[in-house]
């Protein structure tokens, strides 16, 4: 009797002990102290120079000779004329009949660094696991043989990639930009070092989350690139390295994933940057080149990749990614001076907006990819009449969305790269989205870095190869 009192007492007393497990169970909450990681809103403090000592340009691996006879040509990031639409006539096909014709592939450091191209030469800025080293590496544009190496060590970890910028090019000069500020110009000819510059520990830049997103932009022999710290842009001469003018920073603003982009307003050349902090304008000639000329803090989100769209009207689009939206600018000059006004303002859901990708304007029209937070017409393909950012005018449908990728325009046609490794050729219509047709090109993941077309050839990439294809007609 005693026994079965005390088999019915711990029986009882189990059943008590799980009744409170139970509600303890039911009324926790395990993720009460987790909150969402959205870059720049960890009050992560501010990153100073590092002490590592870094040689930019020590480093040169010779490979072979090449001579070519290809005169194609890519300059810089949205090519020669910051519009991402390709001048060169040679006919693209508007199918893949029997599949896409792969020239060549090589594999990279992990990241989204797209390559320009300049007369049978492609030149991508890599990073080199084994050495531990940003690589300017150049490749034969029609064998995809590497030809030479420019390198320097700097150590870097892995951060959803690692290599982001595309280099600037011409005759003389080739100039990149590192993961973590580094500036190297070149000889793209020979790959001989010329000059480096280290901009945070000239100008206490503070390198962007993901590393250096920026690519440098060339005209007349001067480099243009956008510090932040203790200068918003500087200019840079190509053949000494000699800096010839610094626009101040009274703001204090940073440097973004953006790229400066030319602006011309009434015959006035000026930069146009959007940094952390806001947009502005810059003079880009006469007495008061260097100096700021508008400036606006209405769109100053923490984390800014696309680059600003300029308008021949003075109107300047700019959107951003995790939710920030967009919005249209209105720059005038006002007597001896510029002013700027805010003409529309968005969330995602209630217009044309960008993740990552900077849009294009074609025939008047500007199309982009909306991003994940467009609601129900998220990552379609959009065009949009540009004076009403808020009024879509036509999508890709459900059928086609796009993530995060990268699109340009060549031969009449939309080229259109899915970030699953999906290429599509779509018809540069502004009436509707006219699919010609698609195919999986890449196997890999985070196909995001920009697409390049030169001399009928068409580059891309995932996060960790480079992609030469034979889209010539015929």
């Amino acid at each position: 009797m005693l026994l079965k009192r005390r088999d019915k007492g711990l029986i009882s007393l189990a059943v008590i002990i799980a009744l409170v497990l139970f509600v303890y169970w039911l009324a926790y909450n395990p993720v009460k102290d987790i909150h969402a990681n959205i870059p720049g809103m960890d009050n992560r403090p501010k990153q100073s120079a590092s002490s590592e000592r870094v040689l930019i340009g020590e480093g040169f691996d010779f490979y072979t000779g090449h001579i070519s006879e290809l005169t194609g040509k890519w300059t810089q990031f949205r090519g020669a004329n910051s519009d991402n639409i390709v001048t060169d006539k040679t006919k693209l096909i508007n199918s893949w009949g029997k599949g896409p014709k792969i020239d060549w592939q090589v594999e990279l450091g992990e990241g989204h660094a797209a390559p320009v191209v300049y007369n049978g030469k492609v030149y991508v800025l890599d990073y080199d696991e084994v050495k531990k080293a940003d690589a300017l590496r150049c490749f034969s544009l029609e064998t995809g043989e590497e030809l030479w190496r420019r390198w320097y060590r700097v150590h870097i970890k892995r951060n959803h990639g690692m290599s982001r910028t595309v280099p600037a090019i011409n005759d003389k000069y080739l100039i990149t930009m590192g993961p973590r500020c580094h500036v190297m110009c070149t000889d793209p000819n020979t790959g001989d070092f010329l000059w480096g510059l280290d901009l945070v520990k000239e100008y206490i830049s503070e390198i962007p989350f993901w590393y250096t997103g920026q690519c440098p932009i060339i005209e007349n022999n001067i480099v243009i690139l956008a510090p932040g710290g203790k200068a918003l842009l500087i200019a840079v001469d190509c053949l000494t390295g000699k800096v010839l003018w610094e626009t101040p920073n009274p703001d204090n603003w940073q440097m973004s994933h953006s790229s400066v982009m030319p602006m011309n307003l009434n015959g006035k050349k000026m930069w146009a940057y959007a940094a952390v902090g806001g947009i502005l304008g810059v003079s880009a000639e006469g007495d008061d080149i260097g100096q700021i000329l508008w400036k606006t803090k209405d769109f100053s989100p923490s984390v800014v990749a696309p680059s600003p769209v300029v308008f021949e009207n003075g109107k300047i689009f700019m959107t951003a990614g995790y939710g920030a939206g967009s919005i249209l600018l209105q720059v005038k000059k006002e007597g001896a001076k510029y002013a700027v006004s805010t003409l529309q303002k968005f969330k995602p859901k209630d217009g044309v907006a960008s993740e990552q990708q900077t849009p294009v304007v074609y025939k008047n029209r500007m199309f982009s990819i909306l991003p994940k937070d467009a609601g129900g017409m998220r990552n379609r393909f959009v065009c949009v009449d540009p004076n009403d950012c808020t009024k879509i005018l036509w999508t890709s449908g459900t059928s086609d969305r796009f993530g995060l990728g990268p699109y340009l325009i060549a031969d009449g046609k939309f080229f259109i790269l899915k970030d699953d490794g999906t290429l599509s050729i779509a018809k540069a219509s502004t009436e509707r989205f006219e699919l010609l047709d698609k195919t999986k090109v890449l196997d890999g993941h985070d196909a995001w870095g920009p697409l390049v077309i030169a001399d009928g050839r068409l580059l891309m990439r995932d996060s960790k190869h480079l992609l030469c294809i034979d889209v010539r007609a015929n």
